[in-house]
C-alpha cells in the first residue's frame, strides 16, 4: 500500500523514517529537590565518575567533563542543582571549592560497581 502512494523509489526512505519516529526517547534523568534532601547518598567510582541515589532508591551515574583528582578522597561534595533545585545533565558538583560540570547524567538500573567508595 505504501509503494502505491509514494512510488517505488521513495518507499524504502518512507519506511525508514516512519520506523525512526516510532522509537521513543528515554525519559530524562533527573533528581528533583536535590538541593533539599533529594539525594540520599552518593558513591565515587573514580576521578571522573560519581553515582547518586535519590530518596526513592533510584541510581544515577554522572560522568564529569574533566577529572576531579581529589574526588576519590573527599568526604563532602557540593551539588550544583541550578536554580530549580533539580540535578540533571546540566548540573555539576563542587570538590574542594572547584566546580566540575557533568558530561553525562543517566539513570541506571542498579547500584554502582562494588569497588566504588561509599560516602554520605
Amino acid at each position: 500500500m505504501l509503494r502505491k502512494l509514494i512510488g517505488p523509489a521513495l518507499a524504502g526512505i518512507a519506511a525508514v523514517s516512519l520506523g525512526a519516529t516510532a522509537v521513543a526517547a528515554p525519559p530524562r534523568a533527573e533528581i528533583p529537590f536535590a538541593d533539599h534532601g533529594g539525594v540520599e547518598t552518593w558513591q565515587v567510582v573514580n576521578d571522573r565518575e560519581i553515582w547518586f541515589q535519590d530518596q526513592h532508591r533510584h541510581w544515577y551515574r554522572a560522568v564529569l567533563m574533566s577529572p576531579a583528582f581529589d574526588l576519590p578522597f573527599v568526604e563532602h561534595i557540593g551539588i550544583d542543582a541550578r536554580p530549580a533545585g533539580t540535578l540533571d545533565k546540566f548540573g555539576g558538583i563542587y570538590v574542594k571549592g572547584r566546580h566540575y560540570t557533568f558530561q553525562s547524567f543517566e539513570a541506571m538500573p542498579g547500584p554502582p560497581p562494588k569497588k566504588a567508595g561509599k560516602h554520605r
